[in-house]
């Protein structure tokens, strides 16, 4: 019997590719699940044949070219719920995607995860044997780990859109600015997280919960060619390398094992050096909490909050690009007693941080 899965998030570059590897694998797509990209999302559908499509908003509705269509978050969750797949790919953006990721472990489902959010925000609360992540850093350190005795875990970053500018024209750049990664073409949010490296601390957040434990640490890679290092207790240090493509994360999250090329192999010739520079605070403020966070993982959903307030008030002119650090940093001091000791509180602390941030 073909394996099947409900993919949410499926008009971005991680449903996408989801989906060319679902259709190399012979996996059905019982349900996709998207935002307000109708036009491409209805070029999935004549492509994959679902049997149940969620979308964000009524308006669209009309629009899909589907008989069975639903709309909004509490419908993802339904969907879940009613679908008969036992893994749920979940690239769905931001604090949106907890729900759902909580939803599906609850059930016992497996979660192919590439919602950041829900481990930062909430991973005390989620059942870690049930995620496999969809992402290079972490698939990484997986494939590398292999059940050998470590003594520390690195992963890389790109150093984002404003790596080489001076520090001094940092503070007058704007949104278009922060959206000209130099590696990757990502969405909004995680490109905005990359210029900040907010996205780098939530991956070691994320490391900490799917590896247990707190010795892990980034640093820039400009190339984005290494992906993660694992540190061994015989003191060697082994490296992931692999092309600048999600697909191969996706292969293993959804077939498990794989043994086909589903990338070409790296050209190490055509390569060149390789550099690995520190992440400094001054150019990434958020970098101050990196230590302190990894010892207080339940501040992630604080964090989290802030972040996203912060990044809606950077689009919208309300704050400069440093501004944004500056309101993570001072919701995290305000907030830094807060302890959840069930996904409720998670869900109390996120909306007060919010109101405080605002």
């Amino acid at each position: 019997m073909s394996k099947s899965i409900v993919l949410l998030g499926s008009t971005g570059s991680i449903g996408v590719n989801s989906l060319i590897i679902a259709k190399q694998y012979n996996i059905v797509i019982e349900a996709l699940v998207a935002g307000s990209n109708i036009d491409l999302l209805n070029q999935q559908i004549a492509t994959h044949a679902p049997k149940r499509v969620v979308i964000a908003n009524e308006r669209d509705k009309h629009r899909v070219n589907h008989h069975n269509v639903h709309c909004g978050a509490d419908a993802i969750l339904t969907l879940i719920e009613e679908s008969q797949s036992t893994t749920i790919v979940n690239a769905l953006v931001g604090y949106a995607g907890l729900a759902p990721t909580l939803k599906a472990t609850n059930l016992g489902k497996r979660v192919a995860l590439a919602n950041k959010e829900s481990l930062v925000v909430a991973g005390e609360f989620i059942d870690m044997s049930l995620i496999t992540p969809i992402d290079s850093e972490h698939f990484g350190l997986w494939y590398l780990m292999n059940d050998r005795p470590v003594s520390k875990l690195y992963i890389t970053a790109s150093g984002g859109a404003f790596r080489d500018w001076e520090i001094n024209k940092m503070k007058d750049a704007r949104f278009s600015d922060a959206l000209k990664h130099p590696n990757w073409s990502m969405g909004n949010k995680i490109t905005i997280d990359s210029a900040t490296m907010t996205n780098k601390l939530f991956e070691l957040l994320e490391a900490k919960w799917l590896f247990h434990t707190s010795n892990i640490d980034a640093m820039i890679e400009k190339k984005s060619i290494i992906h993660a290092l694992c540190e061994f207790k015989d003191g060697s240090t082994t490296a992931h390398f692999a092309g600048v493509d999600m697909k191969l994360p996706i292969a293993f999250a959804l077939q498990g094992e794989v043994t086909d090329e589903i990338l070409p192999p790296t050209d190490l010739l055509s390569m060149g050096g390789l550099e690995f520079l520190p992440i400094e605070a001054e150019r990434y403020p958020i970098w101050n909490i990196k230590e302190h966070i990894l010892n207080n993982p339940h501040l992630g959903v604080v964090v989290n909050a802030a972040n996203e307030v912060a990044i809606e008030k950077f689009q919208n002119e309300k704050c400069s690009f440093f501004g944004m650090s500056d309101i993570v940093l001072d919701a995290y001091e305000k907030f830094g007693d807060v302890k959840a000791s069930n996904i409720e509180d998670v869900v109390t602390i996120d909306k007060e941080v919010r109101v405080y941030a605002n």
